[in-house]
Parts: C-alpha cells; sequence; structure tokens
C-alpha cells in the first residue's frame, strides 16, 4: 500500500472475501471498516507497506485473515496506542482500538524501529 487508492483496494478485497466465506452484511461491514483503518495506518504511520489475506478453515468454519505489515517507526507502547482517543497524527485516536473491537481475532506486533505488524480475522460458521 502506498497510496490513498490502495486503501480503496484492500476495503473491495475484503469484502469480496467476506462474500466468499457467506459472512452476514454487518460482519462484512465490520471486517472491511476494521480493514479501512489498518491500511490506513499502514500507509500514513507505517510509510507504506502490505496487505495479505487469506481465506481458511473447513466450508463449516471459514475465516478470512489479514495481515497488515509495515516497515515504519513501529509502536513504542502498543498499550497506549490501543487506548480509545490516543493519536500520534491528530486524529480521534480510534483506529486501533477500533480495529480490535470490530474483529473476532486481533494480534498485534510491534517495537520502536522494526515496524508494525497487525493481524485480523472474523468467521462465520455454518451447520
Amino acid at each position: 500500500m502506498h497510496t490513498g487508492a490502495d486503501v480503496s483496494r484492500v476495503r473491495r478485497v475484503a469484502t469480496a472475501a467476506m462474500a466468499t466465506i457467506g459472512a452476514s452484511k454487518i460482519e462484512t461491514t465490520r471486517m472491511v471498516t476494521a480493514a479501512s483503518e489498518l491500511a490506513r495506518n499502514t500507509l500514513e504511520h507505517g510509510g507504506g507497506g502490505e496487505m495479505r489475506i487469506a481465506i481458511v478453515g473447513r466450508m463449516s468454519k471459514r475465516k478470512v485473515e489479514m495481515t497488515f505489515i509495515d516497515q515504519g517507526p513501529g509502536i513504542p507502547d502498543i498499550h497506549r496506542a490501543l487506548t480509545d482517543g490516543y493519536s500520534t497524527g491528530g486524529g480521534l485516536g480510534l483506529g486501533l482500538s477500533g480495529a480490535k473491537r470490530l474483529c473476532k481475532e486481533f494480534e498485534i506486533k510491534s517495537a520502536p524501529g522494526e515496524g508494525t505488524i497487525v493481524k485480523v480475522a472474523s468467521w462465520t460458521e455454518r451447520p
């Protein structure tokens, strides 16, 4: 991801992946919103990066996993960065914490000078 157009592309890919697993409209909206926030963070705070997406599991329980990777400055205090209202870029400070709330799985790894990796997932279960 290197431009705003890439954020739009991430939204389209996430929407298509959620449709592939038969996710509800609500679950799709949640995942696409999280993907958009994480893509924007990768671009704005990480200086660009990549998003990897995979559909995993069996037909009865499939999930969409998205991993956002950047080589930016990293996050010195992840706990603080996940606090609502905390922002280093002048925004509302709801992007990272909001993405965490929107996804069924959320994992973040980051350290100063080492970039950031955020992995999120959502799934649907069918009888």
